[in-house]
């Protein structure tokens, strides 16, 4: 009966520090693989995490999209990107070719991150900034 006891209490403990050991070794090896690939083997550091591409607008080309005042929307009156609505003096941000109007302080801020429309996700295209010299209007 003694060893039956002794059984009963050894082994549990002995297998939940056989889990912890191989836990242990598992973060180890974990970490000393991630510090490899921090450029000592001129590696290019793969994140699992969506990195910022920059891909937002310069302060000089939300200045070249149009500014009009809330009572000048067409396509309603809501912003989403805070979700609130705007007033007919409010001034407004027109994304050109979607039409959609967001408050310009929304806008600015969005289109500085994204270079697409938060509402249909349409890319704002180059042409929009640059309009060609050469245009029969």
């Amino acid at each position: 009966m003694l060893v039956s006891v002794f059984l009963a209490l050894f082994l549990p403990c002995a297998g939940m520090s056989a889990v912890f050991l191989v836990y242990i070794c598992l973060l180890w090896y974990a970490a000393n693989t991630n510090n490899n690939n921090y450029g000592n083997n001129n590696q290019e550091f793969q994140s699992p995490v969506k990195q910022s591409r920059g891909k937002g607008l310069s302060t000089s080309d939300l200045e070249k999209l149009p500014k009009i005042t809330g009572k000048d929307l067409v396509l309603g009156a809501e912003c989403a990107v805070c979700l609130d609505d705007i007033e007919s003096d409010e001034p407004a941000r027109l994304i050109p070719g979607c039409n959609h109007g967001f408050h310009l302080l929304c806008a600015d801020t969005w289109l500085s991150d994204h270079s697409i429309c938060p509402v249909c996700r349409a890319k704002l295209q180059p042409e929009f900034f640059d309009p060609p010299e050469n245009s029969p209007c």
